[in-house]
């Protein structure tokens, strides 16, 4: 089974510079992610000139000259040249390329470029024309779900699939699009309900500061993590401060991967790097006291003690009433071959 899937969410968090860009290309390539994810939009085509910012990107942008959301999101577009450019330099830095787009505009360039994952971002879930563009492609496509309802989850995905896209190329995940999502209100449990309910793939978009709960979304079954990483929380725009740093971004992967591991099967047995501990941490039955040749075997005279090299205490109903054919020291590590 393929590994979780962890997509580092640069967003406009490259504010418009290039270099800054390729920056975070590096630290995502570092941390070792999958993906390292872009947004791909025209600010004329997304929203109109009188939309305000919402209250989060006015109270997290160091931008504090307009309230406008359109000359905010003009400044953190990237062009058409900037999209090749960073696709280069991912393959240079072996981590794969992707981009979310925002207007129909913008998604035909993605499709034009080729790209191998689409992402439905949670403002567009609602969003007929764009998901069945998305859905025609019959590619894989990911669903963020943040402010929908379970009815506007299952009906996103009733579209998808009638637009063309195969269901198990559909992976929906659990977000909560405030930024950050304080932890009250991240509901992790609604991401299993998802599951349940539509047979489907889950995973997680996560808003919320650190790293725990995209973390624990692994443990219950996520298989794509996306997050938000910065080079610097204070840097201006609207996105840095509920990002992660380069560090928390190699933490984070680094705890994932620990996940992984541990999940292991469903199978409950030794694992073999703790069976060489059995025979030392288990106990076996041995004879209290001094006994002659010949005794019969009480309760009283015998003591479950380390190591677990004889038998079992599971067996005392087994050995009590036997008779020895031996004499046998104190603490001796009773065997069959000592009875009758």
């Amino acid at each position: 089974m393929q590994g979780v899937i962890i997509i580092a969410e640069a967003g406009v968090n490259h504010n418009g510079d290039l270099n800054l860009a390729k920056k975070l290309i590096d630290a995502a390539a570092d941390a070792g992610v999958d993906y390292v994810k872009f947004q791909t939009f025209k600010a004329e085509k997304l929203v109109s000139k009188k939309a305000k910012k919402a209250e989060y990107q006015i109270k997290n942008s160091t931008h504090k000259d307009s309230d406008s959301q359109l000359e905010m999101l003009k400044k953190l577009e990237l062009s058409k040249a900037d999209h090749f450019v960073l696709i280069e330099y991912c393959k240079r830095k072996n981590v794969k390329f992707l981009s979310t787009a925002f207007d129909e505009e913008s998604l035909d360039f993605l499709i034009e470029l080729g790209i191998e994952l689409f992402k439905v971002p949670s403002g567009e879930i609602t969003n007929l024309p764009f998901l069945k563009k998305i859905a025609s492609q019959g590619k894989k496509v990911v669903v963020s779900t943040g402010m929908s309802s379970m009815e506007e989850v299952v009906e996103a995905v009733s579209a998808i699939q009638k637009a063309g896209t195969q269901k198990d190329n559909i992976t929906i995940l659990h977000c909560n699009t405030q930024y950050p999502t304080p932890f009250e209100d991240v509901n992790l449990k609604a991401m299993l309900t998802i599951k349940k309910e539509l047979g489907i793939e889950i995973g997680y978009s996560d808003h919320t500061n650190g790293i725990e709960v995209p973390i624990a979304a692994v443990a219950l079954g996520a298989r794509i993590i996306e997050k938000h990483f910065t080079l610097d929380k204070s840097l201006p725009g609207p996105d840095h401060k509920a990002s992660l740093n380069p560090i928390e971004l190699k933490e984070m992967v680094v705890s994932i991967r620990n996940i992984e591991k541990a999940l292991g099967s469903s199978s409950k047995q030794p694992s073999p790097s703790e069976i060489a501990n059995k025979e030392i941490a288990r106990k076996s039955i041995h004879i209290h006291s001094a006994l002659k040749k010949g005794h019969i075997i009480t309760e009283k005279d015998l003591s479950a003690l380390r190591p677990g090299t004889g038998i079992s205490p599971m067996q005392i109903e087994k050995v009590i009433g036997r008779k020895l054919i031996k004499d046998v020291d104190e603490e001796h590590l009773l065997s069959w071959e000592d009875l009758e």
